[in-house]
Formats: structure tokens, sequence, C-alpha cells
């Protein structure tokens, strides 16, 4: 549509071009609309030429011998009006205001048809327009009369250029519309043509190319959008194979973490059945075996269903404001009897004034308490000692998770908040867990806009932080 009103306008602009021409050589609005007719084909007389020519044509049909009469053709001449009377190639009469010797060289030749009566000649630098009739005289001679009058040499000159100023307007038009086809091309065909193409690729399912927007106008707009959508589309894309690609992953680690358990499960059922189990304190010894085993696989089945949620960002958050150093103080109180039992001693180092955070108080439980047991599972020494300390930021509060383990090799430290990964390779046993702990507090600080990460020197202990966006004082 836009090209179709591209090309209409080039004719406007071009009608509009001439107009102005013509109105220009002439002066005058009416006179364009006649300036064909009036000027070139039919070349009107005014009253007085009309009566002039008439008499003189009545005369050189009658009694021609009296046009060579000089006294009454002076008679005949008033204003602007300038005649001449021609016999065989002489020029018999002319007005004072002409020039035989051009007269002679600008004439038409005799013409006993009249056919050609009325045109125009230039004699040096001005232009003259006429009329005339051809006829013989008494002695069969050929005679002529005219009628002329000065014309303006410009306005001439430009009557008979007309073909020549319509060709080159004719021209212009052309290279007007071909320069409009180029821009039109260049700023919307092309761009237009680069988006089919570029949805027919997506439409393939290629989307590793790149639309490059040239312009600032509607288009370039436009281009700029469609490449948004198709990186955002691409981002999905990847998202959705990384999504596949996890999903394969957690399945094999899975079936690895509950294959131990099942295979266990199995041994020791398959034991009472046989009757290996033969007393009363191997029956509960075994009874006791599988049911920790399930418990452990329930454990395992919790966490992957909660990162799965959470990968999939489908975990509902409540966030509220926490203050964050009553918070903790609570926290450690609550679990500081059970790690007792356990021989290990948890202290809380906090700040002696009101804290508060943003936080979803349960999924902040959870952080916690992953990091409480992982400190637990990997104490080493006769004096088993867990940190906790509070510090506050500009805009945010870090909370410090300290143990006095066996600590993580600094090749280790980058992967330890990946699933399923843990330091020992070999899923020892004996220390248990999914290894989904780390990854679950990291995916739930995420959530909150935080950052997670440790330090850790082997055999003095770990310490991991994570950041909170402090809130509003309630």
């Amino acid at each position: 549509m836009s090209y179709v009103g591209v090309i209409l306008i080039s004719i406007t602009l071009f009608l509009a071009a001439g107009f102005l021409l013509i109105f220009a050589i002439t002066g005058d609005v009416k006179s364009i609309e006649h300036l064909y007719k009036n000027s070139y084909l039919q070349k009107p007389l005014t009253a007085a030429e009309e009566s002039v020519f008439l008499d003189l044509k009545l005369l050189a049909k009658n009694n021609p011998e009296q046009l060579l009469n000089e006294e009454q053709l002076k008679k005949l001449e008033h204003g602007d009006i300038e005649i001449v009377v021609r016999k065989v190639n002489d020029i018999e009469y002319a007005s004072p205001a002409l020039d035989k010797l051009g007269l002679v060289q600008s004439l038409p030749m005799f013409e006993e048809t009249n056919i050609n009566t009325r045109d125009t000649i230039k004699m040096k630098d001005s232009f003259f327009t006429y009329v005339k009739f051809d006829f013989y005289f008494s002695d069969k001679s050929e005679g002529s009369i005219f009628v002329m009058r000065k014309a303006s040499s410009y306005a001439e000159l430009i009557r008979e250029s007309f073909p020549i100023l319509f060709a080159l307007l004719l021209l212009l038009l052309v290279m007007i519309i071909g320069l409009l086809n180029y821009l039109v091309s260049r700023s919307i065909i092309k761009p237009i043509s680069i988006l089919k193409e570029g949805a027919e690729r997506i439409k393939s399912g290629d989307l590793n190319f790149e639309i490059k927007a040239t312009s600032n106008d509607e288009i370039g707009q436009l281009n700029r959008e469609f490449e948004e959508m198709r990186k955002k589309l691409k981002e999905s894309v990847n998202l959705q194979l990384q999504y596949e690609e996890n999903r394969k992953e957690l399945l094999s680690n899975i079936s690895h973490d509950l294959k131990t358990p099942i295979t266990s499960i199995m041994g020791y059922v398959e034991g009472i059945k046989d009757g290996v189990a033969n007393t009363p304190q191997k029956m509960e010894k075994y009874l006791s075996t599988v049911y920790l085993k399930a418990r452990d696989m329930d454990s395992l089945i919790d966490e992957l269903f909660l990162f799965s949620k959470l990968d999939l960002k489908k975990e509902l958050f409540t966030f509220e404001t926490v203050r964050m150093d009553k918070y903790l103080k609570d926290y450690v109180e609550e679990l500081q009897l059970d790690l007792l039992q356990q021989g290990i001693q948890i202290e809380l180092q906090q700040l002696y004034k009101p804290i508060y955070v943003s936080a979803d108080r349960e999924k902040l439980k959870r952080v916690l308490a992953n990091l409480i047991s992982n400190c637990v599972k990997y104490m080493n020494k006769d004096e088993k000692h867990i940190s906790i300390s509070l510090h506050e930021g500009l805009y945010d509060v870090v909370v410090q998770v300290t143990d006095n383990g066996y600590g993580i090799e600094s090749s280790a430290l980058p992967y330890i908040f990946n699933r399923f990964y843990r330091a020992e390779q070999s899923r020892n046993s004996l220390t248990g867990g999914s290894g989904l702990g780390l990854a679950i507090a990291k995916k739930i600080i995420d959530e909150h806009g935080g950052d997670i990460w440790a330090t850790s020197e082997v055999g003095k202990g770990t310490s991991v932080f994570f950041s909170i966006k402090k809130g509003e004082e309630m």
C-alpha cells in the first residue's frame, strides 16, 4: 500500500511541477488552460488584426494592385500591427519597425493552397507571430500579404521548446519514481523481506541468526522488536533444552541415589524371608534398618520434589518483614538442645539492634536447616562447634554459618551449590545426604534476590554466607 502511495505522490508532484512551470511562463491561470490550444494551434488574432487582415485579403482578391499603394497600406496600420506585402521574392512594402532583409530570409515561401497561414518567425532576437494570405497579382506573379505582431521572445521560445520541456519533465518523473523506488526498497521492502525471511527461519526452527535495524523509523523499530522476540524465543528454547537436560540428569541421579537404599532394603527383607533374622534382636535390627532406609528414601523424594518446583519456579513464596536478629535467636534456641545431644555446640553472634529483612519465614528456615545439616554431617573433631553470625550492610543483611569440620578442597568450592554434588565423589554412605541441600538453599536465596557463597580451609572448617535484602521496619 505504501509503495502505491509513493507512486501516486510522484505523479502528483510531476503534475504540480508542470502546472508551476506553465504558470511561471504565462503568469495567468486562465491562459494555462488554453495554452496549447490558443498559442500553438489557433493563434487567434485580435479584433483590430482581424479587421486589417480581412481588408487586405479583400483587396488581394478583388484589386491586388492596390496592395502596392504605400499610402493606402499606411492607413490600415495602427497600434502594434505590422503589414508586409511581398511580390515574388521582393518585399514591396513593410512597416517601418520591420527589417526588410530579415523578412526576406525569415518569411515562409509562397503557398497557393493557403493551408499553413499562421506561425511564428524569428528575426534577430525578436519573435513575430503572423497570419498570411497568398494570391496572384494581375500579371500572374506570386504575391503574399502578412499581418504581423511582435511576440514575447521568452514565451515563444518556451512554446517552441515545449516538447523538449515535456520530455524533460517526463524524464524527471521517471527519475523521481526510480529514486523513490530505491528509497522505498531500501527502507521498507528490503527490511520487510528480511523480516519475512527471519519468520520463515524461525518457522523451520532456526534461531541462530540476527536481524539488524538500520534506521530509527517504524520499520527499524519493528526490526528491533522482532530481533528482541527472536532472542527471547531462543532463550526460551535454550532454557527448555536445559530443563530437559536437567530432567535427564535428575533421573540419572535419582536412580543412582535410590538404588542403594532399595538394594539394601531388598537384602534385609530377603534375609527376613530366608530366616536369617532368627532371633528377636536380629529381627528388630533388620526392621530398624529397613525403616531408616525407607525414611532416607522418603526424605530424598521430598527434597527432589522441592528442588524440582524451585527449578521450574513453581514454588510459592510468601514474603513478609522479618526481624532477623530475633528470628535467628529463636531458631538457635529451638535447635540447641538437639545439637547438644549430638555433642555439638552452637552459638549465635548477633548485633544488639533490630535488623529487618523481607523474607519467607519457612523457606528461610529451610536454608538454615540445610546449612546446619551439612555442618553436622562433616564434623570430624572431638569438640564440634557451629557458629551463626549476623552482619549488616547498606542495603542487605549477611548471615554467616561456620563450622570446624574437615573443610572443603578449594577445587570443589565452585561446585558445592550444584545439585547432587558432594565433595566426596564416591558418595560415601557414611555421611548420607542427597547432594541437594546446598542446591535448594541457593535456589531459595536466589528467589529472595540475594546471593550465597562459601569459603573453606581444609582441616579447619567451612563458612557459608548468604545475603538478603533489608526490609522496612515494622
